[in-house]
């Protein structure tokens, strides 16, 4: 059985934080698209190569990977995610912190790129660059750039909305490198029905006429929605004292997700 990294920056999060809200008592569900990620994943671990996986907000993309990499290379997986739009030398800095690279990060980017290379030159890593759809055409050069370099021993997993598959596609040169892309799309009905009563004790036993009801009128098969839906249905229960889920409660929880039927 694979035993867990050590903590040290850029690491994995734990399967709890997967989960929007880090909803208590989720679970991960092994869904098609789960799995075609892993062996997407896979394969471009095997071939060393770079990766896009992208989609709208709530579809799992960063579950997904997450889940994938802690069973694939938990102890060699560096992930970094931006929150504004950054700049290569946002992702040098990063890179620096998420690697844990000794000393002060370099002045000069000449100098900063030769450390970064020498650390990727020792040993197999999979850099995870999370929310990806803020990345500049910039930014995705810097990628190849690293990836180029005959020394390097890396695979590359880009993960985020249409934005960063949109950027990529747009550079033919960096397409061109990109050995697989992956779109993640919203749950089917009938992949709601057999993946929600399993995603969280909430739902087991729930009629599946009642959890279809609720994916076409608020989740939409968006696992984000589920996730915040659920949280608010289990703390309602636990404040009324119920057990079971029923029409009533769920028209409580619409009313605090701004959602009228």
């Amino acid at each position: 059985m694979t035993t867990a990294p050590a903590v040290r920056p850029g690491m994995l999060p734990p399967e709890r934080a997967d989960h929007y809200l880090h909803l208590e008592g989720a679970c991960t569900v092994a869904t098609e698209a789960l799995r075609t990620a892993r062996e997407n994943i896979a394969a471009t671990l095997e071939a060393r190569a770079m990766m896009c996986i992208s989609g709208a907000a709530g579809n799992g993309k960063s579950l997904s990977v997450n889940a994938s990499l802690r069973l694939l290379a938990p102890h060699n997986s560096y992930r970094i995610a931006f929150r504004a739009r950054p700049t290569p030398r946002d992702i040098r800095h990063e890179l620096f912190r998420a690697l844990g690279l000794p000393g002060e990060p370099p002045a000069r980017p000449i100098e900063f790129d030769a450390v970064l290379k020498d650390a990727l030159a020792r040993g197999f890593h999979v850099l995870v660059c999370d929310e990806a759809q803020w990345m500049s055409r910039e930014c995705f050069e810097y990628w190849r750039y690293l990836w180029d370099d005959p020394a390097t021993d890396i695979a590359v997993v880009f993960a985020g909305g249409d934005g960063c598959a949109k950027v990529l596609r747009r550079e033919p040169m960096l397409a061109s490198r990109v050995y697989i892309w992956q779109q993640a799309r919203p749950l089917t009905l009938s992949e709601v029905l057999a993946t929600i009563p399993a995603f969280h004790p909430l739902w087991e036993g729930v009629d599946a006429d009642l959890i279809a009801l609720v994916d076409k009128q608020a989740a939409h098969g968006n696992f984000r929605e589920w996730a915040r839906i659920t949280k608010l249905a289990t703390d309602g229960l636990a404040a009324q004292g119920g057990t079971r889920i029923d029409e009533h409660l769920l028209r409580q929880v619409y009313d605090r997700i701004g959602i009228s039927t």
